[in-house]
């Protein structure tokens, strides 16, 4: 019964993801924000409410494992996903169009994947907020990257303003679109608590280890949700919004630890299993080609995309 449950579960999940990502891309044209930031925080964090709801979850079943694991695999299938991408869609140069603004996000993310792997070495409690120091700096990261898009996409949103008469006839109004994507927004939350309790007993079922249920398992599944709001985004034409769902998400994945961190007992990076390390180590490891997308100059987007591809396949 379990298994149905996972099952019906997942088909949620996607087909809401696929509204979701349809409703994102109306607002970004709708309002006056634009694809870059719906996708780096609207859209990235509705998509990550299953990994919001499967690692808190995971806290109050003690298991630190899958609050951790999950979060790290998730950040690896993202990248995973955007590499795919790449290479299935090398010829429609999917990365010409994307704002310079998301190295920020970029590096930040991967800053942020650096101070995980190290706390699952060693941290710095601070006992008054019950909270490592590398809570403190994901925190002020993320909070960092939200600055520097706020003013480094004001002049783009400028840009954009000029061309909003070649708009084509809208199908929704903003607050209907707003509507929507919440109600997708909260069938996505659901779904995702019910992935968590369902992965819990599969783990016990199949005697799998909860790190590596947290880590593949779930991870792939509740991670659906970026696989479809990319192929939607990009059917509509917005690689802005795909490539910024990739990013926020990962970002703000990362920023659940610092949640779950305040919810233990005490350091859940330190009371994860060492297999972490490794699961976190690949997850910088494969963020590394993309920070430098923003610097493969004089190649091709075909090169760009074989290239992502190809150091995430050989990690």
């Amino acid at each position: 019964m379990v298994f149905i449950w996972f099952i019906v579960a997942v088909i949620v999940t996607v087909l809401a993801a696929v509204k979701i990502s349809t409703y994102a891309d109306a607002i970004s044209r709708l309002s006056s924000f634009g694809s870059l930031l719906i996708g780096t925080f609207l859209l990235a964090g509705a998509t990550s409410l299953p990994e919001v709801t499967t690692s808190i979850t995971a806290v109050y079943l003690d298991n630190p494992d899958m609050a951790v694991g999950n979060v790290l695999g998730s950040n690896i299938f993202n990248i995973g996903i955007l590499a795919t991408f790449l290479l299935i869609y090398r010829k429609k140069l999917i990365l010409s169009n994307v704002d310079r603004q998301q190295q920020y996000t970029a590096y930040i993310g991967l800053a942020m994947t650096v101070i995980v792997v190290l706390a699952l070495f060693f941290t710095i409690e601070i006992p008054l907020l019950n909270i490592g120091i590398e809570s403190i700096l994901l925190l002020l990261l993320y909070g960092l990257n939200i600055w520097v898009l706020q003013k480094t996409s004001s002049a783009a949103n400028e840009e954009l303003d000029d061309s909003k008469d070649d708009l084509q006839e809208e199908k929704y109004t903003l607050k209907g679109a707003m509507i929507g994507f919440i109600i997708a927004a909260v069938i996505i939350l659901i779904s995702g608590t019910v992935l968590t309790f369902a992965g819990d007993q599969i783990a016990v079922i199949t005697g799998l280890g909860s790190s590596f249920v947290g880590s593949f398992l779930i991870a792939t599944t509740t991670s659906l949700p970026e696989v479809v709001t990319v192929y939607v985004a990009l059917s509509l034409n917005n690689r802005n919004l795909a490539a910024a769902s990739i990013l926020g998400s990962n970002l703000f994945n990362l920023l659940i630890l610092s949640v779950c961190d305040f919810l233990y007992d005490g350091s859940i990076l330190q009371a994860a299993s060492m297999t972490n390390i490794v699961t976190g180590s690949f997850s910088s490891s494969i963020a590394s080609p993309l920070q430098e997308r923003f610097t493969w100059q004089g190649t091709t987007e075909s090169e760009r995309g074989q290239r992502l591809s190809l150091s995430c396949c050989t990690l």
